[in-house]
């Protein structure tokens, strides 16, 4: 058995490593060189606990390796960002030049599964292009969709553990495809058709998305009624049939701040309550910038003097180095570029460097600031104390005081 990885990103390069660790051979491919070399090395280029040292267990087995190119193989997985454009429409160009790259390769009794997160029926019309590219294969290969549901910062054990949804073009590709899964995932693995396969994935991150508008919706509310929105959530959650989650900045990420379009963009009249959740998680961040202008403009009345200001996280969620869709991060790009004060400092403790900002060090940061603004609630500010001469803002429940 070989498989074959299109995509090395956050998703596509644990999966392959995963795999390679129970099949003969895997094959991950990237267009991105640096990303080739660096892996052949054996060296992430992402953040994942535990996953370096297993890439380097499976490149000394010699089960996995990584490519420019694709290679004959007997199963083939399209692992792909699925970005919108426009006006929140679904982007799937690259699913779509990723499939076209494995066409040549194919061949009868291959099986071809996209993992990316896809519009309903895009598996469809993968399907299509394969066969109208390759007609003898019709009938002759297994086509099917299988969503992810991992968490970052806990990947190895999610995606050996969790349940997984597969979906084919018809009975046999599922089947076959839950015979690959099979060999690595020791979750249940939930047979369905492709359309309600790719249903499922939009509609689990569109439920979080509702459910995390819910809890921001309570932060503004609770701000005009001056009531502490942590407290208040705390103690809702004693019923036992409420679990309301923690407010936040906004909702980042390549999933949740991303999936729901696939939904409204192609069911506007059917999605009401979907798109208004999207609305209220995009105001977050400017409702956050509104309050950071706000505290400067009041500083800077009560000293007689503009503050220095800490921006505290970039990436979207706590813990890791994934800065897309981060709301933190459209709100630290808002304040730099037009508050006017003598200097920000911008605290990542994630990464290395950034081309937009000059980063700081956590405790550096905190000690130079007037304003200190936290965003993401990485763990180096969690082990901060509260500081009195600071005015802070806690936009990620820090210290559950603001």
């Amino acid at each position: 058995m070989k498989a074959c990885f299109i995509g090395l990103g956050y998703i596509g390069l644990p999966t392959a490593i995963i795999a390679a660790g129970k099949i003969d051979s895997v094959v991950g491919v990237d267009i991105n060189p640096d990303v080739v070399e660096m892996t052949n090395k054996g060296h992430l280029h992402i953040i994942e606990p535990g996953m370096e040292e297993l890439l380097r267990k499976v490149i000394d087995k010699g089960s996995f390796r990584a490519s420019l190119k694709p290679e004959t193989s007997d199963a083939y997985f399209i692992v792909v960002p699925t970005p919108f454009k426009g006006d929140h429409e679904p982007d799937i160009s690259y699913v779509e030049a990723a499939t076209r790259s494995v066409v040549p390769y194919l061949k009868e009794g291959d099986l071809f599964v996209i993992e990316s997160t896809s519009p309903v029926g895009t598996t469809e019309k993968m399907a299509d292009l394969i066969f109208d590219l390759r007609p003898e294969l019709k009938g002759k290969i297994f086509i099917a969709y299988c969503p992810e549901r991992v968490l970052p910062g806990n990947v190895i054990h999610e995606l050996v553990n969790n349940d997984r949804v597969i979906g084919g073009i018809d009975f046999q590709s599922t089947e076959k495809a839950k015979d690959f899964y099979s060999k690595f995932v020791n979750g249940e693995l939930h047979a369905t058709d492709a359309r309600t396969a790719e249903m499922c994935k939009l509609t689990e991150n569109s439920s979080r998305d509702v459910q995390i508008a819910f809890a921001n919706e309570l932060s503004f509310i609770c701000k005009e009624a001056g009531i502490n929105v942590w407290e208040l959530i705390k103690l809702a959650n004693k019923h036992p049939r409420v679990n309301i989650l923690q407010p936040g900045c906004g909702v980042g990420g390549h999933c949740i701040a991303v999936d729901p379009y696939f939904i409204t963009s192609c069911y506007p009249a059917q999605s009401q309550l979907i798109a208004k959740a999207r609305q209220i998680n995009n105001y977050k961040a400017e409702w956050c910038v509104e309050r950071i202008k706000n505290a400067i403009l009041k500083f800077e009345l009560d000293n007689g003097r503009k503050p220095s200001v800490a921006l505290m996280g970039l990436a979207f969620k706590p813990d890791i180095d994934d800065l897309r869709e981060s709301p933190s991060k459209q709100i630290a790009t808002e304040i730099v570029k037009t508050a006017m004060v003598p200097e920000i400092y911008v605290v990542e403790p994630n990464i290395a460097s950034h081309n937009s900002f000059k980063l700081t060090e956590t405790n550096t940061a905190y000690d130079k600031a007037d304003i200190v603004v936290f965003l993401t609630a990485h763990k180096p500010f969690r082990d901060l104390s509260w500081r009195d001469d600071k005015i802070i803002l806690d936009f990620c429940g820090i210290f559950k005081q603001s």
